[in-house]
C-alpha cells in the first residue's frame, strides 16, 4: 500500500476504519508555527458521521491527539504525528463482506491485490474514515496558507441533475469560502437548498444513494507556483485529489468545455489593474502551463453515489465460487459529497502548501 504523498510536505496516513485507530505524520511543517486547535476541531466536526439525517448515523468525536511535532504550542520542525481513536465500530455488520464482494466498493479488487489478508471491516484501509487524518493535516496546511494570504474554499455544484451557481458567476472573495465551512449544504444559491435536501432524503428512503460535484477554489495565491512537466499544479492536486476515495473526475477551469470554445474564447486575455496583472477570464482555471498565472485556482470534483446500499444487488461469492445477491447492512450516507468538500479543502491546501514550500515565494511567519 502506497501510504506516503509530497516533496517538501510530506504525510503519510496508517489505519483501518474498524481498528484501534487511525492517524498520519507529517513532515515538512516549518518550524514555529502555532496550531489553532479550536480552528482544526471545527473542520474535523465538518468531516465527521453522524452529523445529521444526511450522514451515516455513525458516531465518532474525530478528536486528534499530537504525540509528536508539538512542543510549547509550536511546531518543533520535526514530524508531527497525531492519532485519531475509533470507537464507534460495528465489525458485525460486516461479517458477510469476507465472502460477498460489494459492487462499486474495493472488495474485490483488494482482495485480489492483498491476496486476502486485508481487513474487510468498514473497508478497512479502503474506507473514506481515512480521509479524517488528512482533514487534520489540511486545517494546519489551511492555517498556514490563511498567513501568505491564500484561502481555500469549496462549494456544493450539484447533486443528480441540480446545479449551483459557479464561482466564475459571482465575486468570490475570502469571507465567502470560509463562510461555507458553517453550512451543511455550502451553496452559492442558498434558494437551492430545499430541493437539494428533498432529493437526498427520497434517496435514503428508498435506500438508494446520490452523487454529484464540488468546485474549489483557491484564492490568493500567487503567479509562478508549479513545476512542469510532472510536477505542474494540475498534476500535483490531481495526485492528492484522486487519492480521495469515491472521486471519480477533475476539470480545471472550463474543464472539458474549453474543447468547444476558440482559440479566441479560450485565452485569458491579461491586463493591469494598478500594479497587478489579472485575465479577463479564468477559462484555464489559474493554471497556464502547470504554473499558477496570479489569478484564482478553480476546478470541479465529481463524486461518484456511495456504492453501500440497502436495495438487493447482484454479486459473486468469492468462497463459494458462486453468483450470489447482496443487501448491504450497516450505517452508510446516503451522499458523500457534502462531507468530502471538507476532504477536499484540505487535501487541495496540503498540495498547495508542498508546492509553496518549494518555491521561493513562501515567507515564513
Amino acid at each position: 500500500m502506497s501510504d506516503v504523498w509530497g516533496n517538501k510536505l510530506k504525510v503519510s496516513i496508517f489505519g483501518e476504519s474498524h481498528g484501534a485507530a487511525i492517524g498520519i505524520v507529517i513532515d515538512g511543517l516549518p518550524p514555529g508555527h502555532e496550531i489553532d486547535m479550536e480552528n482544526v476541531a471545527k473542520e474535523m466536526k465538518r468531516r465527521a458521521p453522524g452529523q445529521s439525517a444526511l450522514t451515516t448515523p455513525r458516531k465518532e468525536k474525530d478528536q486528534p491527539e499530537i504525540v509528536s511535532g508539538y512542543f510549547n504550542d509550536r511546531t518543533t520542525g520535526s514530524s508531527l504525528t497525531a492519532i485519531i481513536r475509533n470507537s464507534d465500530t460495528r465489525s458485525k455488520d460486516y461479517s458477510l463482506m469476507k465472502k460477498l464482494m460489494r459492487p462499486g466498493q474495493a472488495d474485490y479488487p483488494g482482495y485480489v491485490r492483498y491476496e486476502g489478508f486485508n481487513d474487510y471491516r468498514g473497508s478497512g484501509h479502503f474506507s473514506g474514515r481515512i480521509t479524517a487524518p488528512l482533514v487534520f493535516a489540511g486545517a494546519i496546511a489551511k492555517q498556514l496558507l490563511e498567513k501568505q494570504g491564500i484561502t481555500i474554499g469549496a462549494h456544493l455544484k450539484s447533486v443528480a441533475n441540480i446545479q449551483d451557481e459557479s464561482f466564475s458567476d459571482c465575486e468570490v472573495t475570502p469571507d465567502l469560502l470560509r463562510g461555507f465551512s458553517e453550512k451543511e449544504l455550502p451553496l452559492l444559491n442558498e434558494a437551492l437548498e430545499p430541493q437539494v435536501r428533498e432529493i437526498i432524503r427520497e434517496a435514503k428512503a428508498k435506500g438508494d444513494s446520490l452523487g454529484g460535484t464540488a468546485e474549489v477554489c483557491v484564492l490568493g495565491i500567487p503567479a509562478g507556483i508549479g513545476n512542469p512537466f510532472f510536477d505542474s499544479v494540475e498534476s500535483v492536486l490531481s495526485h492528492i485529489i484522486f487519492s480521495v476515495p469515491a472521486v471519480k473526475g477533475l476539470e480545471f477551469g472550463a474543464g472539458f468545455g474549453i474543447s468547444e470554445m476558440l482559440g479566441s474564447e479560450a485565452n485569458d486575455s491579461y491586463y493591469y489593474e494598478g500594479d497587478t496583472i489579472k485575465t479577463r477570464t479564468n477559462h484555464n482555471g489559474g493554471i497556464v502551463g502547470g504554473i499558477t498565472d496570479g489569478m484564482p485556482i478553480l476546478f470541479k470534483v465529481a463524486i461518484k453515489p456511495p456504492a453501500s446500499i440497502s436495495i438487493k444487488q447482484q454479486t459473486i461469492d468469492i468462497e463459494e465460487k458462486t453468483n450470489a445477491e447482496l443487501v448491504v447492512e450497516g450505517r452508510h450516507d446516503p451522499i458523500i459529497v457534502p462531507r468530502a468538500i471538507p476532504v477536499l479543502e484540505a487535501v487541495t491546501a496540503i498540495a498547495i502548501l508542498d508546492l509553496l514550500l518549494d518555491s521561493k515565494l513562501y515567507k515564513n511567519q
